[in-house]
């Protein structure tokens, strides 16, 4: 099955996956994100009262410590998840939150369990879940956040931040980079949710990805509609990459590329990477001397945009537990559109 979605249909909150995430949507269909709808004691009047059947309640019988009680009272939970229900604030003895795991229970003593209770997600900035399972989360980007911290702890970042989400189902949930976009870099992107998918995406990411292009606003008037671009890529001591003149020098780099569209001062470029090299296609834009535009590293003279002119459009790989062909699509930035729309004739 061939899914095709738009990252721009998908909650800037996240999408919370559902209890049987590895049903995937079908063709044509986009995630929309799932918001909860649960709401907190105490909420205003007029506020729907949450499902009795969500709380259960039960009477201590004897003295026990509360994470003994609950695990044979939730015979039915694996250790872990009753761990994390303590963990949420999902517990109360009594009416009051308990999250110790040895707090002493006494006879005649109500234990309530919130079996529902979802803790309120955060703003993400500078993101979009537009896919999120058991497996994987795929995210579009803004320009100007990173994609993993360069040293920073205080720094926003895309990884910080699904961290943080995955954490409220679970405070022991991770997520790990499996591929990186320049902080400057807009687009799709994806990320695993276990060192086992991370491992397995990347050792056979040749093989998984069957998609992952971009849109490239570059400057000057590209004169060929297509071309492919090959060199051996280096890096100085300042971590600039460049293309060596000695073939076999280096990693090799393919980079193909179709004109869009273009006017005398940028041109708009479709780009398939053929190969993943750190800043391939900035080094391969300015060897053919067309930087990409607000590219100042690698030669670019102009601002015009404001940002760097590089766009992951499309990423098309196959899911690593169902074997389903995902493909998600992310719209050109309308001002790649609009500086190099054709002049206007007379």
């Amino acid at each position: 099955m061939n899914t095709r979605r738009n990252p721009k249909e998908a909650s800037k909150r996240g999408a919370k996956p559902a209890a049987a995430s590895k049903a995937q949507p079908k063709t044509g269909t986009r995630n929309q994100g799932n918001r909860a709808s649960n709401h907190k004691p105490g909420a205003k009047p007029g506020t729907p009262a949450k499902p009795a059947a969500a709380v259960k309640s039960y009477t201590v019988s004897e003295p026990a410590e509360l994470l003994p009680f609950l695990l044979k009272t939730l015979a039915s939970r694996g250790r872990n998840s009753v761990k994390s229900m303590l963990a949420r604030g999902q517990v109360s003895v009594n009416g009051k939150p308990v999250t110790q795991h040895n707090a002493q229970l006494h006879p005649g003593q109500t234990v309530a369990i919130d079996l529902e209770k979802h803790v309120e997600a955060k703003e993400m900035l500078g993101l979009t879940i537009v896919h999120e399972d058991d497996d994987i989360i795929v995210i579009q980007k803004d320009a100007g956040l990173l994609s993993i911290a360069t040293g920073e702890d205080n720094e926003l970042t895309a990884y910080r931040q699904l961290m943080e989400h995955v954490r409220l189902n679970n405070p022991k949930n991770r997520v790990f980079v499996v591929h990186r976009l320049d902080r400057d870099t807009s687009g799709v992107m994806m990320f695993a949710k276990s060192e086992a998918i991370q491992q397995a995406l990347q050792n056979s990411w040749k093989e998984t990805v069957k998609e992952r292009s971009y849109v490239a606003l570059v400057e000057g008037a590209v004169k060929k509609s297509e071309g492919t671009i090959s060199s051996w890529l280096k890096e100085t001591s300042t971590l600039k990459m460049y293309s060596s003149p000695h073939e076999g020098d280096g990693l090799h780099a393919v980079t193909r590329y179709k004109l869009i569209q273009a006017n005398r001062h940028f041109s708009l470029l479709e780009v398939h990477l053929e190969t993943g090299r750190k800043n391939q296609i900035r080094v391969h834009m300015a060897d053919i001397g067309h930087p990409i535009a607000g590219d100042k590293k690698y030669g670019a003279e102009t601002k015009a945009v404001g940002r760097l002119g590089l766009h992951a459009r499309v990423l098309s790989f196959v899911h690593p537990t169902t074997g389903e062909i995902l493909t998600f699509e992310s719209p050109i930035p309308k001002t790649f559109l609009k500086y190099t729309a054709p002049a206007p004739t007379n």
